[in-house]
């Protein structure tokens, strides 16, 4: 059974920073995509940034230059430096994943974690 296990949140003024952790475990492949969204009250779910099987990776364009995605092969995690937070960013971040293909495509992104607040106060 796959589990994603998100960490790493909390409350920060504007301009601090925060290092989120997604740890995927009972993995059915050494290959996968792994992505971070969000979701703040009221608004919609976004996808914030991913890694897929061969490293490629994609940022929302508001999070580029201050969120780093990083793909830990030996903890099977994916790690978000958040950096210059801005109350924009206050959301409830989830952690997903995609092992759907062999080659770790980000096409299915059907394994969800339980999620992680993250506050910025103004």
């Amino acid at each position: 059974q796959v589990q994603l296990v998100e960490s790493g949140g909390g409350s920060v003024q504007a301009g601090g920073s925060l290092r989120l952790s997604c740890v995927a475990s009972g993995l059915p492949r050494n290959t996968y995509c792994l992505a971070w969204f969000r979701q703040a009250p009221g608004k919609e779910r976004e996808f914030v940034t991913s890694i897929d099987g061969r490293g490629n990776t994609a940022y929302k364009d508001n999070v580029k230059g201050r969120f780093t995605a990083t793909k830990d092969l030996a903890r099977n995690a994916l790690d978000l430096q958040m950096n210059n937070l801005k109350p924009e960013d206050t959301a409830m971040y989830y952690c997903a994943a995609d092992f759907s293909t062999l080659r770790g495509y980000c096409y299915d992104l059907n394994t969800w974690g339980q999620g992680t607040q993250v506050t910025v106060s103004s």
